[in-house]
């Protein structure tokens, strides 16, 4: 029988099975980007390399953005055939 795992960021330990509940809050954290954060805070980041890790995210987003909208366009149901014509 399938259990839930977790609840919101409650993670069950199930079986006295401690590395595979660290491993599902490891997950679910850096799912959310707390890890990253956690990361980011632990030093000073000088304001070059905060522009610089900005600009990057931003990039990234529109990037990421841009591709899921032509992937959904190729995976659209119900479209006119590609090539009208062919075999």
């Amino acid at each position: 029988m399938r259990h839930v795992s977790f609840i919101a960021r409650t993670v069950f330990v199930q079986n006295n099975d401690v590395e595979a509940a660290f491993r599902i809050l490891n997950r679910i954290l850096g799912r959310e980007g707390i890890l990253d954060q956690f990361r980011r805070t632990r030093f000073f980041e000088k304001p070059f390399q905060f522009r610089r890790r900005i600009n990057f995210e931003r990039c990234k987003a529109i990037y990421n953005e841009d591709m899921d909208r032509k992937i959904q366009f190729v995976l659209r149901k119900n479209r006119m055939e590609p090539f009208p014509g062919n075999p």
